[in-house]
């Protein structure tokens, strides 16, 4: 690929341009600042300039320095090779760090640090603009401060940010390996989860699907954002691999059109989350047209769609026009970038405004509010009735999305598989899509709504998310689809075929999938939920709850797939060991649910004692969610049993098949050894070969 000196030039310093490009998002800051009236003092209590400025700015640097930070680790970790070896090469380990891989770290590093000073600020000032205090040294605003951080839901929320960041910025300066790099990201990505929980989102009504929202929103901000930055920052070393290194290298000449080809996969879907996410969470903060333009926040919103709609132009012009043209192409690639960046950098210097100026919607409930509305921030639903759990529905985003996307891509895989000649089960597909459904059900509709004010409707929700949809999924066997579908790549890089085979591999793998751990994990964190704390936590905190969910299911999915699974495993037990755990588990289920129903004490009765429904005594419905759990338990247990049964027929009728061509090849040459040799024992000499 040659490069003309205007190229060069801009490569030579990413830096400058890209903060030129930044710096529009400080405007666009300080217009909406203005004209918001952010930066004029309360009327009752003011905290200083300082504070009314310095908090949207910190917001603005710690969101962009976060998502640069998170989006190269991304980038290290799946679309930069991390050596420069000859392709061909059985060690590809064995050339140097490539100079993309380096530059990637080091940007993550940088910005890492950023982010902690940026958190720390924005943990600072939102105490002074909370309490109405200017920053100071003083005792009192030192006593406050940790008081706010140690005490209150806000502080301890920015603190966890705090940590998270600063636990990046060490993690990016001592691991270099993909796999460290790409687990550490995954801990940048969980600081979004605080980040949702504060704000807007934390209060008021429709709390659920706000904060749910909020994160996919944030989630998918960091992906597009940051990666555009990173990709910016990397064109010195995207001009330098391009001159230096040779066709046959991992991550040669061709490297730009692949980073950018990978990377347009993962703003695609970033932008269909930050589209959808975005209408959904304005929808719960906007009622009425009129509002819309009428309101401060309305105006904000519309000018941040505006510019959403703008960029997702631009991205669609590198998806369509420009990177299949890349080699001619190049300068202009770079110019629609810088002014991506400083598009996007807008619509977070409007966002930091936004994330100051009060909504139209309340964010308090109101003072006549209900106790079932006080503790889960939902009116009672009607009394439960049968129908009920299938008519009721309250959308949970989170898990929505993650529905979604993975009944696309299964679709998508069978199709390509399917297109290459291989055949692939339908019945499997089946079992996938309906598995999806009843998770969908399960977190949306009616378990999802009665599992919050009633026990019953809890245990109907656990148990069909430990026990029912994880047989379903698992009987889809999504790994071994993944294995036929996905591409292997040849570049030093790892996709999410490689990903995979990573974990499938890895020794946490080996020790959660090993048969012992899965049956304890499965039936002994049932102990520990309902007998501790954490039923509480789950039920109190959004963040708790999802917990829970994701628990559930995963402890679920990993023993049916021990049991009946056909993806590959570390190891897998035999048969009739797979039945003996099946039987334990069973024995266990009917015990604590005999407990259950014979104890007369009810758990959390701060919760279920107080939720004020009169439909029915607290502990009387306790007593019908044991019933519940043994049912819903056992019935699904019978069916794996059946599974594994049929599956052990299969499997005898399959080794006994082989052993009969084995004995037509060899003329049956192991049995008349066998026979031989039993011969000999009786004529009492010695077998052959002792």
């Amino acid at each position: 690929m040659t490069t003309t000196a205007a190229e060069r030039r801009l490569w030579a310093a990413p830096l400058p341009v890209t903060v030129a490009a930044v710096s529009a998002g400080l405007i666009a800051l300080i217009v909406a600042g203005l004209a918001t009236g952010v930066g004029q003092g309360g009327a009752i209590s003011d905290p200083g300039p300082l504070t009314r400025w310095g908090l949207p700015v910190a917001r603005y640097a710690h969101h962009l320095a976060m998502a640069t930070a998170v989006s190269a680790a991304i980038l290290a970790a799946v679309a930069i090779p991390f050596r420069t070896g000859p392709r061909n090469r059985q060690d590809r380990q064995a050339g140097q760090e490539h100079p993309m891989y380096t530059r990637a770290m080091h940007i993550a590093m940088a910005a890492s640090v950023v982010w902690t000073i940026a958190a720390l600020a924005v943990l600072v000032l939102t105490f002074s603009s909370l309490s109405g205090l200017p920053v100071s040294a003083d005792q009192g605003f030192s006593e406050g401060f940790f008081d706010y951080t140690l005490n209150i839901a806000t502080g301890q929320a920015w603190l966890s940010i705090v940590l998270i960041a600063g636990a990046c910025a060490t993690l990016f300066a001592a691991v270099r390996r993909p796999a460290g790099v790409g687990c550490v990201a995954v801990l940048g990505l969980v600081a979004i989860v605080p980040m949702a929980m504060v704000g807007h989102s934390a209060a008021g009504d429709g709390h659920t699907a706000a904060v749910n929202s909020l994160g996919l929103h944030l989630l998918g901000v960091v992906v597009w954002v940051g990666g555009l930055i990173a990709l910016a920052l990397l064109a010195p070393q995207i001009a330098y691999t391009a001159r230096h290194l040779s066709a046959r290298d991992q991550g040669g000449p061709e490297i730009l059109g692949t980073v950018l080809r990978r990377y347009s996969v993962l703003a695609g879907l970033a932008l269909v989350t930050v589209a959808a996410s975005g209408v959904i969470n304005a929808e719960l903060r906007i009622t009425s047209f009129g509002e819309l333009l009428g309101t401060d926040y309305g105006r904000m919103l519309v000018v941040k769609t505006a510019a959403t709609l703008v960029l997702a132009g631009i991205g669609f012009a590198h998806r369509q026009w420009v990177i299949p043209r890349i080699l001619a192409s190049t300068r202009l690639l770079w110019q629609l970038i810088i002014v991506e960046i400083a598009l996007m950098t807008a619509v977070i210097g409007v966002s930091a405004i936004l994330g100051r100026t009060p909504p139209p919607v309340p964010e308090s409930l109101p003072p006549d509010a209900t106790p079932a509305r006080l503790l889960t921030g939902y009116d009672l639903p009607p009394e439960p009735q049968l129908s009920n759990f299938f008519t009721l529905w309250r959308p949970d985003w989170l898990w929505v999305a993650v529905v979604m996307f993975l009944a696309i891509w299964y679709v998508r895989a069978v199709v390509q598989v399917r297109a290459r000649g291989i055949s692939w089960p339908l019945t499997r597909a089946v079992s996938w899509l309906f598995g999806l459904s009843v998770l969908l059900w399960v977190t949306s509709g009616g378990p999802a709504v009665y599992g919050m004010v009633t026990f019953s409707g809890h245990m109907i929700q656990h148990m069909t998310l430990t026990m029912v949809a994880p047989i379903f999924l698992v009987m889809g066997s999504p790994v071994t689809l993944a294995m036929r579908a996905l591409p292997v790549r040849s570049d030093g890089t790892r996709g999410a075929r490689e990903w995979i085979l990573w974990l499938v591999h890895s020794t946490w793998s080996k020790i959660v999938t090993h048969p012992i751990v899965a049956a304890v994990n499965f039936a002994g964190s049932i102990l520990l939920f309902y007998y501790t704390p954490v039923f509480g936590l789950a039920l109190e905190y959004h963040l708790g709850h999802i917990l829970m969910t994701v628990h559930f299911l995963l402890t679920g999915y990993i023993f049916a797939l021990v049991l009946i699974g056909r993806d590959p495993l570390p190891s897998r037990p035999p048969h009739f060991a797979r039945v003996i755990i099946l039987l334990a588990t069973m024995v266990f289920h009917a015990f604590f649910a005999v407990a259950l129903m014979s104890t007369e004490q009810l758990l959390q009765p701060d919760w279920f004692g107080n939720m004020g429904h009169g439909w029915f005594p607290a502990i009387e419905d306790q007593h019908r969610g044991a019933e519940l759990m043994w049912g819903l338990g056992e019935v699904p247990a019978v069916l794996m049993g059946v599974i594994v049964c049929i599956q052990w027929a299969r499997d005898d009728r399959r080794e006994t098949k082989r052993l009969d061509r084995e004995a037509e090849r060899t003329g049956d040459a192991e049995l008349e050894a066998y026979n031989e040799m039993f011969e000999q024992m009786s004529q009492g000499r010695p077998a052959a070969g002792r």
